[in-house]
């Protein structure tokens, strides 16, 4: 009987620990498993789009802009010209305002080089905000620069060797020349349309965390000061690699930039998990990155695309280009993203109204005519 007893006892047990045993793991166990939801427009955002120049047309794209006559436009020295004959005309310049102005976005962004180590390049930058500013109806909306942080113009190495800093004593000369090429920058923020932010004057940084110093808290602090007397209290927005952690480059961001942003996120080359599940896989860094840039006191600002398109660059490698639909459904869950991440500013970034190069444009095509336009309108402002 007391071995009977103990079998039963082990049998028992042994029952028991199957009865206990975790099920198989399945789908609904991974954390991407949900589907990001519609998000409705519940108050207004600020937009701005970031405003390409090319000096030809890119001929890959299938895309024909709706403006520029029978054939795409161009930029003559940074002004906007037909392509046949090559003719200056303003009315280019003024149908982006118009377009710009249907999809309700606030400000253009214009890229700058710099006017000290690169003035022929900056000129022709320059060129394109005259052109903008020379529109008959640019008075109706503002704009801000990013300035294009070209290192080896710059003369500092991107990497964190100390032979590339840009403060070491034997670089006074290259220091002088980048706190230069900000002043110089404020002609610009003296328009009476420069775009602000909280009253302070907006300023883009594009690959900021490139920016290598042996103190960039204080690179910071000087530049804001040398504008400060000016008179421009600058509102700094820096922009880091897509697809990366904001700590990565903590020390060039931490009390130096009052605002962070992602860039081309659309950019996913041939990672297939980002290219299936872009919705969730975005939704989810760009919550990391909000969290995590809020709690260094920034603000994190969602930077949407229409599109990414390696093979629109002559790109023949196995890349996962964006593919546009008709109803531009990639685009509008991609504005959900922003709306569900954005800090309380409500900024937006839209990269871009026109750079055909990428087919990131939300600029009208003879294909899909204002329908980008009209999903960024009705993502990111009331009514």
């Amino acid at each position: 009987m007391k071995l009977k007893y103990i079998y039963g006892v082990v049998f028992a047990m042994i029952i028991s620990l199957y009865a206990c045993k975790k099920k198989d793991p399945s789908a609904s166990d991974v954390f991407i498993n949900y589907t990001v939801p519609d998000v409705p427009t519940t108050k207004n955002y600020t937009v701005g789009a970031f405003y390409y120049t090319f000096s030809t047309f890119n001929t890959i794209t299938p895309q024909k802009p709706v403006v520029g006559g029978p054939g795409p436009y161009f930029y003559s020295n940074g002004m906007p010209a037909l392509s046949s004959p090559a003719v200056l005309t303003p009315a280019i310049m003024d149908v982006h305002v118009a377009d710009a102005a249907l999809a309700k976005i606030d400000y253009f962004i214009f890229s700058v080089r710099s006017p000290t180590m690169d003035n022929t390049n900056f000129k022709t930058d320059s060129n394109t905000i005259v052109s903008f500013l020379n529109a008959a109806n640019s008075s109706k909306m503002n704009f801000a620069l990013s300035y294009n942080l070209n290192t080896s113009l710059v003369g500092i190495s991107s990497t964190t060797t100390t032979t590339g800093y840009i403060d070491n004593a034997s670089n006074a000369t290259k220091l002088a020349n980048f706190y230069n090429d900000f002043k110089r920058l404020s002609y610009w923020m003296s328009k009476a349309n420069y775009q602000k932010v909280n009253g302070k004057y907006l300023l883009v940084i594009n690959h900021a965390q490139d920016l290598n110093s042996s103190d960039n808290v204080q690179l910071y602090k000087q530049i804001r000061s040398n504008l400060s007397a000016l008179g421009f209290d600058l509102f700094i927005v820096g922009e880091q690699d897509s697809w990366s952690p904001p700590q990565r480059y903590y020390y060039r961001f931490q009390n130096c930039t009052d605002g962070m942003y992602e860039a081309n996120m659309g950019n996913y080359g041939s990672d297939l998990d980002r290219y299936f599940e872009f919705p969730q896989f975005c939704d989810q860094n760009w919550a990391y990155w909000k969290t995590m840039v809020e709690s260094w006191g920034q603000q994190f600002v969602p930077c949407v695309m229409a599109g990414y398109n390696y093979q629109y660059q002559g790109n023949t490698g196995a890349f996962n280009s964006v593919q546009r639909t008709t109803d531009g459904a990639w685009y509008k869950k991609f504005t959900d993203i922003a709306k569900r991440n954005a800090s309380d500013m409500n900024l937006i970034f839209v990269d871009s109204f026109n750079n055909f190069t990428l087919d990131s444009q939300i600029e009208p095509t003879q294909a899909y005519g204002n329908t980008f336009l009209d999903i960024t309108r009705t993502a990111f402002k009331l009514n």
